[in-house]
């Protein structure tokens, strides 16, 4: 149960930060615009991620040395646009995203974009995958339990995040907080993408 509780704290705790994924979903949340599919298919990608830190993706990127980079210049590059998408969200800002069901676009296209978030975000390899990995090592025996820690904690904090942003619906009631959201989350999405390319 230590070793659980250890590998749910340090899962939630790395996934805690807002980042261009939980953008994603607090957006979808507020929308109510297929919830529950985005919250599932982020929490599966976290899952698959972390099995892939635990059963060794530092060893890995040691035998493909130029993965990191691939990662870095794909995951810049893909953030960059997402954040030019929420710039012109911004600044054509409309009330029609408060009401349900409008504009809500198709199912697969929000579960494709939560997972290209999820596997498109070099840091989750090179920061939560590698160091998860690395303290899941420091227990050979309860690996499994570390795990579960880990992943629970991924579908506590996504589902929590997705269906707790309706609490914000009356804030976001108003089209000029959209246009702040959208502004906030281009600059995330910006941020992140320029430290990628400065560690390059």
């Amino acid at each position: 149960m230590a070793v659980f509780l250890t590998g749910f704290g340090f899962g939630f705790s790395l996934i805690l930060a807002i980042g261009a994924q939980n953008a994603f979903v607090l957006r979808q949340g507020l929308r109510r615009a297929h919830v529950f599919w985005v919250c599932l298919t982020c929490a599966l990608c976290d899952t698959i991620l972390i099995t892939v830190g635990v059963v060794g993706f530092s060893a890995l990127a040691n035998m493909v040395p130029w993965l990191a980079d691939v990662m870095r210049w794909a995951g810049a590059t893909f953030l960059f646009v997402y954040g030019l998408l929420s710039l012109r969200s911004a600044y054509r800002g409309s009330s029609a995203l408060y009401a349900k069901g409008e504009d809500a676009g198709s199912r697969r296209k929000a579960i494709l974009t939560a997972a290209a978030l999820a596997f498109l975000n070099p840091h989750v390899y090179l920061d939560t995958v590698m160091l998860l990995g690395s303290i899941a090592s420091q227990y050979p025996g309860d690996a499994f339990s570390f795990w579960l820690g880990a992943c629970l904690a991924s579908f506590v904090f996504f589902f929590g995040l997705g269906y707790g942003a309706r609490t914000l619906t009356p804030v976001f009631a108003r089209p000029s907080s959209w246009r702040v959201l959208d502004v906030v989350i281009c600059l995330i999405m910006w941020s992140i993408a320029l430290g990628l390319i400065l560690h390059a």
